[in-house]
């Protein structure tokens, strides 16, 4: 598979280093990696609380104004950089898909949580003010369990990150409706899921309806229903995106981004890219490219 922006693992990414969670203040977190301010993505979960600071932070080519008491939940594969503006702290944990799997019966626990859907709407937010010393209180203490060398540290911090996640994870739920997910939300759910690992393979609503057992005027009721849009478009979407992530890496050429999403050639994909963004897909590189310079 060819590999996009610079991607970083899990590793000597802070004091606190496990092969499977990494845990920092901020400050020091980026004094250490400079680097980190110009587009890239990692293979790992990844959050981060601010407390003081401002600039900009920018995730899968969508910008967010950085300000104190906000949360960024990024999952693996996610594109971002930073532009700050002074100083800025706040804390950062970095823990690995299989963090939770020996701790947890159910593997895809972490799944559930609506910040970890890759849904940006959900992934951005802002602490409300009755809730910030509860949750700062809770960063100190993971930090202050990564430090003290303890029987079962490891153990400890699951525990005080799935607090965090469930704190957090009440504020997305109660914005709407709670209780079980209807049956369309799990169809689309399931539908999502699919596309991520088949977007480069099946192109049409109807290969994935097959898959769900329904038929695809079904699946594109649900898709108008639920996100305002048609089947195809949010197959088209994921694509979208991964065309975007594949041409931050300027040693890719579009001969090879095109193979790689599966296009039969270079004008098609051209042609798809300038009709969803208005720029060509080298018009949109430079663009990137540029900010990442200046930034």
């Amino acid at each position: 598979m060819i590999q996009s922006t610079p991607v970083y693992d899990i590793c000597t990414l802070s004091d606190f280093r496990q092969d499977d969670i990494i845990v920092s203040r901020f400050a020091p977190y980026l004094l250490h990696h400079k680097n980190l301010h110009a587009a890239h993505k990692h293979t790992f979960y990844h959050l981060v609380l601010f407390t003081r600071g401002a600039g900009s932070h920018t995730i899968d080519f969508e910008n967010f104004k950085v300000t104190p008491y906000q949360i960024y939940f990024m999952i693996p594969g996610q594109v971002h950089s930073w532009n700050f503006e002074g100083f800025t702290d706040g804390y950062v944990i970095n823990f690995s898909s299989a963090f939770f799997n020996t701790f947890l019966l159910n593997p895809a626990y972490a799944e559930n949580f609506s910040f970890f859907s890759g849904d940006l709407k959900d992934a951005v937010i802002e602490v409300p003010q009755k809730l910030q010393a509860k949750i700062f209180i809770l960063f100190e203490e993971i930090i202050r369990e990564s430090e003290s060398g303890e029987t079962q540290a490891t153990d400890m911090i699951r525990v005080l990150i799935l607090r965090l996640f469930i704190l957090i994870n009440r504020l997305n739920t109660n914005k709407g409706a709670s209780g079980p997910a209807s049956y369309n939300q799990t169809v689309l759910k399931n539908f999502q899921k699919l596309i991520e690992k088949n977007y480069t393979r099946l192109k049409l609503p109807k290969d994935y309806a097959e898959l769900l057992y329904i038929t695809p005027n079904h699946l594109n009721a649900v898709c108008k229903d639920l996100l305002g849009i048609q089947a195809g478009e949010v197959i088209r979407n994921r694509t979208l995106l991964e065309a975007k992530r594949l041409l931050t890496n300027p040693q890719l050429n579009i001969t090879a981004i095109a193979s790689e999403l599966n296009f039969s050639d270079n004008s098609y994909f051209t042609k798809f890219f300038k009709k969803a963004e208005g720029i060509t897909p080298e018009e949109f590189r430079k663009k990137i490219l540029n900010q990442n310079h200046h930034e």
